[in-house]
């Protein structure tokens, strides 16, 4: 049984052939003289046929009492069938017991959010965060893939950091023998000197933010990749992030067209994204979220979540005497799943008709000057079909490093890209101020140690020139092209606030 093993994604090319695939059960479902066991090995899942012989007796009745996860190794003959997972069925021949678990805590019914987090090292075995680690990996390869061919060299830069790149109060502090230093918000500082020297750079890793929020869009470690450019303006700057986007999106496209339709993603979305994107200044988004516009979107949404908050009650209260009812458990499992994906969805409906008037209030009542807020990004980008740059944001309300536009010095020559369909920032960056004496001015402005950015300073003593850059976080990335909600799902162990373990 060893020496022919293949994976489940290859199975398509050894039609007619006796392979062994060595996995997990993912569920059995005996009927009869036969089992249909669905296995899963990583690459991917399969049905497997197996029936029971008077040679096979005892181990067709020891699979049969398999628990869920237990790690088999199956032979068998590789054949079409189109009503199998993948279109392509193996008809066992042998199976060898590795291990037989009991009790897998994580069954084929729905569990809550909590109980899944608190599981997380055993929930990333189904198959939705499967895909997901799919997709996740397609979006670090093509992020990868585009720097490295378009001349950027990769700079690591370090995680204990004593200077503020972002805001102050997001800080992780961490004692550092004795030291006052923090874990790193941003790699762009450090990265800034490499783009001297190497002219275009970027580094990749994990950011920390001690922002207390537990939005759908927040983690406190999260994973962002940073280019910066020496010798660039703002609009090209612009370009290089939209190709770069589009790069990626391109690929998930190309690589994970399976993952995406296990998902359920509509890729239509994704195929309409190219360029140009839309470019919005900021003073015109404000003019955006105060307009009639942006009110009949919300009233809009608003009548559709109760129209399908209503559809759903309706349907909830006809499945539960159909679940009664039932005959077989793999029909009742399936029928709760339903149901309690239904309530699911239903609960998100309600918070959503809970929330919406007061997204309105803060739309109609958004003041120039404040910086966009999630529901602000969220109404904008709905309003948009594909990505949307906004641009020029107040000085007041973004980082010291900034440059200031200088046809308005109330504003910094930076930018925002937000996703469509209310995914909202997955790109913030700027043009860095490369004069000595401004940027003294804004350190000093906003109290920090000088003596933290001294370093820092010395860039602009010795060949200052142009440069800018922007981050993109993955996180958000992967939300947005794999259509899910919150972003908690798009890498394997999460970490927000009061969400630690495992």
């Amino acid at each position: 049984m060893y020496n022919s093993q293949v994976l489940i994604a290859e199975m398509k090319n050894h039609v007619g052939s006796e392979i062994t695939i060595k996995g997990w059960l993912y569920n059995n479902r005996p009927s009869g003289k036969v089992q249909f066991l669905v296995l899963r090995d990583g690459s991917g899942i399969c049905q497997a046929v197996f029936e029971k012989t008077d040679a096979n007796a005892d181990l067709f009745d020891n699979v049969k009492h398999l628990g869920q996860e237990s790690s088999i190794i199956v032979a068998g003959l590789v054949r079409e069938e189109p009503r199998s997972p993948g279109g392509y069925e193996l008809a066992v021949s042998d199976v060898q017991i590795v291990h037989n678990t009991s009790d897998y805590p994580i069954t084929p019914k729905a569990h809550g959010t909590d109980f899944l987090l608190k599981n997380r090292h055993l929930h990333l075995r189904s198959q939705r965060q499967w895909a997901l680690a799919k997709i996740r990996h397609t979006v670090i390869e093509a992020i990868r893939d585009f720097f490295n061919s378009n001349g950027f060299t990769l700079v690591d830069t370090p995680i204990f950091s004593p200077a503020v790149g972002e805001d102050e109060q997001t800080l992780f502090k961490v004692d550092y023998f004795g030291e006052d230093v923090a874990l790193s918000q941003t790699g762009q500082l450090y990265l800034e000197s490499a783009a001297l020297s190497l002219g275009k750079v970027y580094c990749f890793g994990p950011t920390f933010r001690a922002e207390k929020s537990k939005t759908r869009r927040h983690l406190t470690e999260f994973w962002m990749v940073e280019p910066e450019i020496a010798y660039i303006n703002l609009d090209e700057l612009l370009q290089v992030a939209e190709n770069f986007i589009c790069a990626i999106v391109t690929a998930a496209l190309e690589k994970n067209s399976a993952e995406l339709e296990l998902l359920q993603r509509d890729i239509t979305q994704l195929q309409a994204i190219q360029k140009p994107f839309y470019r919005l200044s900021y003073s015109d988004a404000v003019d955006l979220l105060h307009s009639h516009k942006a009110k009949e979107y919300l009233q809009t949404q608003l009548e559709t979540c109760q129209n399908e908050a209503k559809q759903l009650q309706d349907c909830i209260a006809q499945w539960t005497p159909e679940q009664e009812t039932a005959k077989k458990q793999w029909q009742k499992d399936k029928l709760a799943n339903q149901i309690r994906a239904a309530q699911e969805q239903l609960a998100e409906l309600k918070t959503q008709i809970e929330n919406i008037p007061h997204h309105l209030e803060l739309a109609c009542n958004f003041q120039w000057g404040k910086d966009l807020g999630g529901s602000d990004e969220t109404i904008i980008s709905q309003l948009h079909d594909r990505p949307v740059f906004v641009h020029r944001y107040p000085k007041t309300c973004k980082a010291f490093y900034m440059k200031p536009d200088p046809q308005d010095n109330r504003v910094v020559l930076n930018f925002d890209c937000l996703a469509p369909q209310g995914y909202g920032e997955i790109i913030g960056g700027s043009m860095r101020e490369e004069n000595y004496d401004a940027l003294l001015g804004r350190i000093q402005e906003k109290g920090y140690d000088q003596d933290n950015y001294q370093w820092y300073l010395d860039l602009r003593r010795y060949g200052s020139v142009p440069h800018g850059g922007f981050g993109l976080g993955v996180e958000r990335t992967v939300a947005w092209i794999a259509g899910i909600k919150h972003i908690r799902e798009t890498i394997a162990f999460p970490r927000m606030m009061g969400k630690i373990y495992p």
